[in-house]
């Protein structure tokens, strides 16, 4: 008898916890919509200030958001970028606006995509940045195309407020990153995205780094969610793709790449890539030596297995794509035809030599 008692007790006691979390999650979700949908309403309905609003040339919706938020037309930068990304809204003009506390967030993004007074700067000149250029090869360019020197350059991204602002931007990109940034050579190394940024008479150095993150985070929109579903984090995507984008050209032959390099990764090998021996060096070249290959660096992945610390250079889309979605394939070595870019791949290690012969 006392046993069933017993029994029912801890049936009673666990019942009891399994009702209030019910309750908690219930409650939490509750107010989570409602803290939602009310961030989507007028900041202030009864309001007839209008506020001026600048849109700079290539914001992305994260800035947008932002900006609105700084400047006291909506309640809450994070639900309003959210809502935008869950609709699929786009296609925002730069632009000068009088916006106003009492506008809801769905008149504000017709506003928005309508346009405003047109900013008539004229660019002045661009960054202009590769597909496949590492951190020091950009920082380059932008001493090269600017006033900023490289040592300004590298100030910037290696400051730890900057980087800190970044990341709470950013979240989705930068978190990750953030993180294994004791890892790192570079922290920002791999997520400054390859395009040209138009340059004006007033464009910071901060604006330049920060229109590349922006740009990164846009191209990543479309991959976020398989990422996750994937268990994996945005530095290793990245990572992976860095790798990708100066081993394939085609985005079929890089999808295949990235296939051989999940297959290694499956069994431990390592990944053997020259890229990441390159990188160890601090300097590209088209051959590596044998002496090249005992390189003492966690970037060295001849010497290490795993992805190694992180990216190696800034990919692009395509090799951002192949590591997301690499394709099933039974091989495991390639190699490249230098002359003529074509990419041959073999699932025996047997099959790999006799063609690494026959191309020499």
């Amino acid at each position: 008898m006392p046993d069933n008692e017993s029994t029912h007790t801890v049936r009673k006691i666990v019942l009891s916890i399994v009702a209030i979390l019910v309750f908690l999650i219930f409650v939490l979700g509750f107010s989570g919509y409602r803290y939602y949908t009310s961030a989507l309403q007028p900041l202030d309905p009864d309001s007839i200030e209008e506020i001026p609003v600048e849109i700079p040339i290539g914001s992305s919706r994260t800035q947008i958001a932002r900006i609105l938020e700084e400047e006291g037309v909506i309640k809450s930068a994070f639900v309003f970028n959210y809502h935008l990304r869950f609709n699929g809204d786009e296609g925002f003009q730069a632009g000068y606006y009088q916006l106003s506390p009492s506008m809801s967030s769905d008149e504000i993004v017709e506003r928005l995509k309508e346009g405003g007074e047109p900013i008539t700067e004229d660019a002045i000149g661009a960054v202009i940045i590769p597909e496949g250029f590492t951190i020091e090869q950009i920082g380059t360019e932008i001493s090269e195309q600017t006033d900023y020197t490289i040592d300004d350059f590298f100030e910037l991204v290696e400051d730890e407020t900057f980087l800190q602002q970044k990341t709470e931007e950013f979240p989705e990109l930068l978190t990750t990153a953030y993180e294994v940034r004791e890892q790192t050579l570079y922290t920002l190394e791999g997520y400054l995205y390859p395009a040209t940024y138009e340059l004006y008479e007033d464009t910071s150095l901060e604006t330049i780094v920060t229109n590349m993150l922006a740009r990164t985070n846009e191209v990543m929109q479309d991959f976020y969610s398989q990422i996750e579903a994937q268990d994996k984090t945005v530095h290793d995507i990245l990572t992976m793709a860095s790798f990708i984008e100066r081993e394939g050209i085609t985005l079929e032959d890089r999808k295949i790449i990235s296939g051989v390099f999940y297959n290694r990764l499956e069994i431990g090998m390592p990944l053997q890539t020259d890229v990441s021996v390159t990188y160890a060096l601090g300097e590209h070249q088209e051959r590596i030596t044998y002496d090249d290959l005992e390189t003492e660096s966690p970037y060295n992945l001849y010497q290490n297995t795993g992805i190694g610390p992180g990216p190696v250079n800034s990919p692009a889309v395509d090799s951002i794509r192949a590591s997301v979605e690499p394709a099933e394939t039974e091989y495991m070595y390639f190699i490249a035809d230098l002359s003529t870019k074509e990419v041959y791949f073999s699932e025996t290690y047997q099959q790999h030599l006799d063609k690494k012969e026959e191309l020499n």
